[in-house]
C-alpha cells in the first residue's frame, strides 16, 4: 500500500478531529487540531493513502525535549508498519528543530502501542496513576533519549 507522510496543514484538522473521535473516547476537536497547529512549539504529520487521512502524530517541544501528544492510526490501517513510520518521521524532523529527548504517555492496557514505542527506543519510567478517564486507567511514562 503507498501512503505519505506530510506536515499537518490546517485544512486536514476536520479529517484528523472524524479520526481521533473514531479511535479515542475524549477526542480533540477540530477546533483543538487547529490551536495546535498555530504553535510554533508544536509539529503535527499526517499519513494519507488514496487521499484519505488514515493517520497523525504530532509533538509539543520545550527547549530539546518534546512530549509526543498525539498518535492514531485507523483501525483497518493497524499493523502494517504505518505507526513505525510516521513516529520515526516525526522524531526525525523533531531532531532537527534541536529535540534530543521525547517523551509521552500510554494506556498501560495498549500492548501494542507500548510494544511500537520500544521498538522505536523508548523505555518505561514509571507510571502515571489515573491518567486517563473513560475508562479511568493508568499511564505507562516512556522516554527516548
Amino acid at each position: 500500500m503507498e501512503y505519505t507522510i506530510q506536515e499537518m496543514r490546517p485544512e486536514d484538522a476536520c479529517e484528523a478531529a472524524v479520526l481521533d473521535a473514531q479511535i479515542f473516547s475524549m477526542p480533540w476537536s477540530e477546533h483543538g487540531f487547529l490551536s495546535s497547529l498555530l504553535s510554533e512549539d508544536t509539529l503535527y504529520l499526517t499519513v494519507r493513502a488514496g487521499g484519505r487521512l488514515i493517520g497523525y502524530c504530532g509533538l509539543l517541544q520545550s527547549f530539546d525535549e518534546a512530549d509526543i501528544t498525539n498518535v492514531a492510526v485507523a483501525e483497518e490501517y493497524r499493523g502494517q508498519g504505518i505507526g513505525c513510520a510516521m513516529l520515526t518521521e516525526l522524531m526525525q524532523r523533531g531532531s532537527a528543530r534541536g529535540i534530543e529527548r521525547f517523551t509521552l504517555e500510554v494506556r498501560v492496557s495498549n500492548l501494542a502501542a507500548r510494544s511500537l514505542y520500544r521498538k522505536l527506543g523508548f523505555v518505561s519510567v514509571g507510571i502515571r496513576k489515573n491518567f486517563y478517564e473513560k475508562p479511568r486507567e493508568d499511564a505507562d511514562i516512556m522516554w527516548k533519549s
